[in-house]
């Protein structure tokens, strides 16, 4: 085997929550698991304890746990994940309500806006409070014609507190875009920006917010947030009415919604490239555990963390990005051109805000080595500790020029999943080392393998990536 490009230190691995989940599993279970691969064994083997027990490491707010774990294991679909368990999923992201920082919020422009737990609390509060008084509640669609910004995030929460499914399009898909979508699903309120900033453009959303809104039958109401001005003109727009008039200033609690584990969560939509893009319900417990895993023990995220995730609001790394408020991150959302106004924009994003764990797309990364960066000489990169890739495989030049001229003490993890799991099969392992041009581990409790055109698991061939085993 080649050599690696990084190796975690032992006092690293020691540290890391990976490691002390696994010291966890050997205390309650007898077992002497010491490598990764062979906890990922326990893992898929004894998926039941696994999965109970991240419930348990992770400190899940619920009101109720249930005692079974999982029915109908051999079915898939059809296994049913801790079937007794209540709770919420807005309830676990808002557990914080200190003044650390919770959420920045920048546009390309370079304007910021920051909010502590306890104000993004408190902001939440305002939105669902009105959202209830409207009759919204478990089981209504409440989507978001948004920006990824603190408005988009708020909206999403304070819908979710109530139980309603929350699903999302950037603002740059077109009328037809958005109609094969949300038409599918007949959102009561639709959330909406009055524009949005792209490569230096301002461009104005309200015409199609207005005809979107004269298109989506059994819409009730329209919600406008101020994005491109600060007092937007919407008398074009139906039922609409401005964020500082529908939210309800004197909300102090909210009231969350406990509901069963697969309760509906987030709509997403495959790609549209066979017919009108189908929708993919993905459950709140599910959702839950998986992000809260993958955060903690494959990325070793923790409160002191800030994470960053370049994404739009219609790619499922937004939501991935934004369940790390669960352990009590900092997130940093941005909107606009990665190359705005310069292609260093992100890197500059990087220094200022202390991220700590960056993530983007193979193909950003490529665009940065032909752009001719050198990150690691031009900026102050000492509190980045990894770097996330996705939406494409990462090529071998891709992972020199990281370690290059990035960072050289670095996770670099190439992740792999996909919009239909809301998650990943493939991930990072902060007590693992990395070699080019390979994604480092399995996610742990999927059992994923390779099989060939007979339907026989392969090791060392092409064949096609399965999951042969249910996960919530």
């Amino acid at each position: 085997m080649s050599q690696p490009l990084w190796q975690p230190s032992p006092s690293q691995i020691e540290a890391s929550q990976l490691k002390r989940f696994m010291k966890s599993v050997n205390q309650r279970y007898q077992t002497q698991l010491e490598t990764y691969q062979q906890l990922y064994q326990w893992s898929v083997e004894n998926n039941q304890e696994f999965w109970e027990l991240v419930w348990e490491f992770s400190e899940v707010v619920a009101s109720d746990q249930g005692s079974r774990v999982l029915d109908n294991p051999d079915k898939m679909p059809g296994a049913r994940w801790f079937p007794e368990a209540r709770l919420n999923f807005a309830e676990n992201l808002l557990r914080f309500r200190d003044d650390r920082q919770a959420v920045v919020s920048l546009r390309e422009d370079g304007q910021r806006t920051s909010l502590t737990h306890a104000e993004l609390y408190d902001q939440v509060a305002q939105i669902a409070l009105a959202l209830e008084k409207m009759g919204v509640g478990p089981g209504d669609r409440v989507a978001g014609f948004v920006p990824n910004c603190h408005y988009a995030l708020i909206a999403m929460l304070a819908a979710t507190s109530l139980g309603a499914i929350w699903s999302s399009c950037s603002p740059d898909f077109g009328f037809n875009g958005v109609l094969d979508r949300f038409g599918q699903i007949e959102p009561k309120v639709l959330f909406a920006t009055d524009g949005y900033l792209y490569n230096g453009k301002r461009i104005n959303s309200l015409p199609q917010v207005a005809e979107i809104a004269e298109a989506l039958d059994g819409l009730e109401q329209v919600v406008v947030f101020p994005y491109l001005n600060a007092h937007p003109e919407i008398t074009s727009v139906s039922k609409a009415s401005l964020w500082d008039d529908f939210r309800i200033p004197d909300a102090k609690e909210i009231d969350f919604a406990e509901l069963p584990f697969d309760h509906p969560l987030y709509i997403m939509y495959s790609s549209g490239t066979t017919g009108v893009p189908k929708c993919i319900v993905h459950s709140a417990g599910g959702t839950l555990l998986q992000h809260l895993k993958e955060h903690q023990l494959h990325t070793d995220l923790t409160q002191k963390d800030v994470l960053f995730y370049y994404t739009t609001c219609g790619w499922m790394m937004w939501n991935w990005l934004v369940s790390g408020l669960a352990v009590g991150a900092s997130l940093v959302l941005f909107d606009g051109s990665p190359f705005a106004p310069e292609p260093k924009a992100l890197w500059d994003v990087a220094e200022r805000e202390g991220i700590t764990v960056f993530g983007t797309s193979a193909k950003y990364i490529a665009a940065c080595e032909k752009a001719g960066l050198q990150p690691g000489k031009t900026h102050d990169l000492s509190k980045l500790r990894a770097l996330l890739s996705t939406g494409s495989p990462l090529s071998h030049e891709s992972f020199d020029y990281v370690y290059r001229e990035i960072k050289e003490d670095l996770l670099l993890a190439s992740i792999s999943g996909g919009t239909d799991i809301i998650s990943c099969f493939a991930l990072g392992c902060p007590i693992r080392p990395v070699y080019r041009g390979q994604l480092q581990c399995r996610g742990l409790g999927m059992d994923v393998q390779v099989y060939n055109d007979q339907g026989q698991p392969v090791v060392g061939e092409k064949g096609e990536l399965v999951c042969v085993q249910p996960f919530p």
